[in-house]
C-alpha cells in the first residue's frame, strides 16, 4: 500500500490545496447554522465541535435525526438538487463551520479523486448509521435505543478515538434522540448509574460496560 493510500482523508487540506472558495464561521452553543425551509446552497464541513440535525413538525414537535461531530459533512441534499432545507442544524457546542458553495463542490468531487472517494465513503457511513437508527427504533426497547445513543456519542464502535466522557446533554435532548419521555430517560439513566455504567463527575463519562445493555437480549 502506497504511504498516499494510507494517509487519512483530509477535506480541509484539499480545500486549501485547491484554493476553493470557502467561508469559515465559529458558532456558540445553541446558535442555529440554517433553519427548516432556508436556502439550501451550500455544503458544510464540521472543523469542530457538534452539530445537531432536527425537523419540526407541522404541530410544532421537534425530532433529533443525528448529532454529529467533527470531520463530518452535512447539507449534502444542496448537490442532490434540494433548494431548500428540510430541517434545522444547530450547533450543539461550541462549533466552527467551513462552507463551500454548491457549484464548486460539484467541480471539486469531479477534478479531485480523493475528495470525491472520501466523499462517497462518507455517504454511505451515514446511509449505514441511518438505516441502523432505524431498526433501533423499530425493534430495540427504549433502554436499549439510549445506551446505544449514549455510545454513538461518545464514538464508540466508530473510526474515532472513543471519547469516554462527552459535553452535557439534556434528558430533554436524549428523550428526543431516543423517542421517549424524559422521565424514562430519567430513570434509565438513574439505573446506569447504579451500575457503572455511566458517571457523573466532570460531564458525562461513558463505561465500556454500557455495550451489555446493547448486547443483552
Amino acid at each position: 500500500m502506497s504511504p498516499k493510500s494510507q494517509r487519512p482523508f483530509d477535506p480541509e487540506a484539499l480545500f486549501v490545496a485547491t484554493a476553493v472558495p470557502k467561508t469559515v464561521v465559529a458558532y456558540a452553543k445553541g446558535e442555529p447554522i440554517y433553519s427548516q425551509g432556508s436556502p439550501c446552497d451550500t455544503v458544510l464541513f464540521i472543523r469542530s465541535g457538534e452539530v445537531k440535525l432536527s425537523v419540526i413538525s407541522k404541530m410544532g414537535k421537534e425530532a433529533i435525526v443525528a448529532i454529529l461531530g467533527e470531520g463530518n459533512f452535512f447539507g449534502e441534499g444542496a448537490l442532490a438538487g434540494q433548494s431548500l432545507r428540510l430541517g434545522n442544524a444547530t450547533a450543539h457546542t461550541a462549533t466552527t463551520i467551513v462552507a463551500v458553495g454548491k457549484a464548486d463542490m460539484h467541480r471539486l468531487l469531479h477534478e479531485e479523486h480523493e475528495l470525491s472517494d472520501g466523499f462517497i465513503a462518507h455517504l454511505l457511513t451515514r446511509n449505514i448509521r441511518t438505516e441502523e437508527d432505524l431498526i433501533d427504533q423499530l425493534f430495540n426497547s427504549a433502554e436499549k435505543r439510549l445506551a446505544r445513543a449514549l455510545l454513538l456519542l461518545a464514538h464508540y464502535g466508530g473510526e474515532n478515538i472513543p471519547q469516554r466522557v462527552i459535553p452535557k446533554i439534556s434528558q430533554e435532548t436524549l428523550a428526543e434522540m431516543v423517542g421517549t419521555t424524559r422521565s424514562r430517560v430519567n430513570f434509565f439513566m438513574n439505573r446506569f448509574k447504579k451500575l457503572g455504567f455511566i458517571g457523573g463527575d466532570g460531564g458525562l463519562t461513558i463505561n465500556n460496560s454500557l455495550l451489555s445493555v446493547v448486547l443483552h437480549d
